[in-house]
């Protein structure tokens, strides 16, 4: 099997570069096109009605617009046999749908459209203090997955300097945290339910690449002891980068499947699940790689020259 030789040392700057670039555009999208939040976060109302046939959005949307009389966002999907389709209304808190309003929608919607067969398919309503709650329980999932990470990775690789090893690989992770929120961001999908599952997904994925090289650097120090660390760490990811990179793509390509069908079915369900994960996974490779590595370099490098 071909063994590269790359200094990764080197190439953590351009890495840096790389994501600091993708998080200022992520920012600016954020800051002056907002996010895009599901009720479950910011708390309102989702009212999904199915149908038969063909119904153009925009004359759906119109309909929705002079009986609402509120703002809301409005996506179709269809199911993956291919037997329902709906459309889906979505409405902030303060703009929430009453029960009156619903049942008039669903009259002018069945008037307006005789032949279709529209039924109110489903209907959910979340308070603030209930979607409050369940943001806060989310990030508390978060947290303790984290700290659970560093103390794994602290204890499993203590000979080598455990806690050092955690934080960098700590770092790698808020990367890929980061890189599935801002493309959450810049492809203008909704944060649900499904990001929590994909970061979740994202820091166990990822995890487990930043250890196949911290295994392999326990290793090679044992078998090299004198090599300086820089060359260590350079000399175990390239040992390991084909079997990253089979790894990382054939992941890829199984989520990227996922993503095609969900744009050709205009599955929203998966669309915002598959999405993010195939750039999260990208990233988990990348940062593992060339991040935690070259990063944890540096940390010892600064811990031997402060002991002399």
């Amino acid at each position: 099997m071909r063994e590269f030789k790359i200094d990764f040392n080197k190439t953590l700057k351009f890495a840096l570069i790389a994501y600091a670039v993708i998080f200022l555009a992520g920012t600016i999208t954020a800051i002056f096109g907002g996010v895009n939040l599901d009720i479950n976060f910011t708390g309102g109302t989702r009212a999904s009605y199915s149908y038969t046939g063909e119904i153009k959005q925009a004359d759906f949307e119109k309909i929705v617009k002079d009986t609402v009389k509120k703002e809301f966002s409005l996506s179709n999907s269809t199911s993956l046999a291919g037997d329902t389709k709906t459309f889906d209304i979505a409405l902030a808190d303060k703009e929430a749908l009453g029960a009156e309003t619903q049942e008039a929608l669903t009259k002018a919607l069945q008037e307006k459209f005789k032949d279709n067969k529209i039924e109110l398919y489903s209907s959910n309503s979340v308070s603030p203090t209930m979607a409050g709650t369940f943001f806060l329980k989310s990030m508390v999932a978060i947290i303790i997955t984290a700290v659970l990470v560093v103390v794994y990775v602290s204890i499993r690789f203590r000979k080598i300097g455990g806690v050092s090893a955690a934080l960098t690989a700590l770092v790698a992770l808020v990367f890929d945290v980061l890189i599935t929120f801002f493309t959450c961001v810049l492809f203008r999908l909704q944060i649900d339910l499904n990001f929590i599952a994909v970061v979740l997904t994202m820091l166990g994925y990822s995890l487990n690449d930043t250890i196949v090289i911290y295994d392999r650097i326990r290793e090679n120090e044992r078998l090299n002891p004198d090599m300086e660390i820089g060359s260590l760490v350079n000399l175990s990811v390239n040992k390991v980068l084909i079997r990253n990179i089979v790894t990382s793509v054939t992941t890829f390509l199984a989520v990227m499947t996922i993503v095609v069908v969900s744009e050709i079915y205009g599955l929203t369900s998966l669309r915002t699940f598959a999405i993010p994960m195939a750039f999260g996974l990208v990233s988990g490779g990348i940062s593992s790689v060339f991040v935690s590595g070259p990063l944890w370099v540096i940390w010892k490098r600064f811990k031997a020259s402060k002991a002399k």
